[in-house]
C-alpha cells in the first residue's frame, strides 16, 4: 500500500477500547513483535499492526462495514462486536447520524465506534511518517 493510504479506527465498548488487531484481512502473514509481515494474499482493508491504523486499497470504495465483514466481527446501530446497545460514531470528530456500517474509509480519516459510556471523541490520529508498509501485495 502506498504511504497515506491509511485510516484509522478506535472502538471503545463499556468504557473500555477494544483493539483493533493485526491481522484482519491479511492471510499467510509471519507475526513479529506483533506485527504481521510477509503476506501472501491480502483484502481491500487490512490491519498489520494492533493500532487501530487500517490500510486501504488505492482506488478501493471501502466502509467500516467492509472492515468488520473481513474481520468477521458483528456491527450494526445496535451492536458493537460482543456488545450491545445503541452504537454512536464520529467521522473526523463530527458525529455520523447513519449506520455505522456505512461509514466510508478514506486516507487519513479519523473513525470513531462507541458503545456504552461516553467517551473523548479524537478528531484526528497522527499518522506514522511514510504510512505502514509490512505488507507488500
Amino acid at each position: 500500500m502506498r504511504p497515506g493510504a491509511e485510516a484509522h479506527l478506535e472502538l471503545f465498548a463499556a468504557g473500555r477500547v477494544v483493539i483493533v488487531p493485526a491481522g484482519i484481512g491479511v492471510l499467510g502473514a509471519r507475526r513479529r513483535g506483533g506485527v504481521d509481515t510477509g503476506a501472501r494474499c491480502t483484502t481491500d482493508v487490512r490491519t498489520t499492526e494492533p493500532t487501530g491504523v487500517v490500510e486501504l486499497r488505492p482506488g478501493a470504495r471501502t466502509t467500516v462495514g467492509d472492515l468488520f465483514a473481513v474481520w468477521g466481527r458483528a456491527l450494526g446501530r445496535d451492536r458493537l462486536l460482543g456488545f450491545r446497545g445503541p452504537v454512536r460514531a464520529w467521522v473526523g470528530g463530527r458525529r455520523w447520524r447513519g449506520d455505522p456500517r456505512a461509514i466510508p474509509l478514506r486516507a487519513r480519516s479519523q473513525v470513531v465506534v462507541v458503545t456504552g459510556p461516553a467517551v473523548p471523541v479524537h478528531a484526528t490520529y497522527a499518522f506514522p511518517p511514510g504510512g505502514v508498509t509490512h505488507l507488500r501485495p
